[in-house]
């Protein structure tokens, strides 16, 4: 399953959600604001880092260069573009946004 994370993990707890109940193998896109769970250095760095042991973690590199977070990705978080993006949505059955 492709989860999707669009809301900062420091306004709404979607990303801990996410992290708590996506099956082992899911992959998480983390989307928008939500890219903020994948920047080094944070309140939320060390559950991502963990989370990584059994999902793919992936962000919108767009997002983050929009919001001038491109250089500080936590190491393993695969970046991916608009066209990565429809990639993921198509090797996936199903997608689960986390609103």
């Amino acid at each position: 399953m492709l989860h999707t994370v669009n809301k900062s993990p420091f306004e709404r707890n979607n990303l801990e959600s996410c992290l708590a109940h996506a099956a082992p193998g899911s992959t998480v896109l983390l989307i928008e604001d939500g890219i903020y769970g994948a920047v080094k250095g944070t309140a939320f760095s060390a559950k991502v880092q963990d989370a990584m042991k059994n999902l793919k973690i992936c962000a919108l590199a767009p997002d983050l260069e929009a919001r001038g977070m491109g250089g500080r990705v936590i190491d393993g978080i695969k970046l991916v573009d608009y066209s990565g993006f429809v990639d993921l949505v198509a090797e996936h059955k199903t997608v689960q946004a986390w609103l």
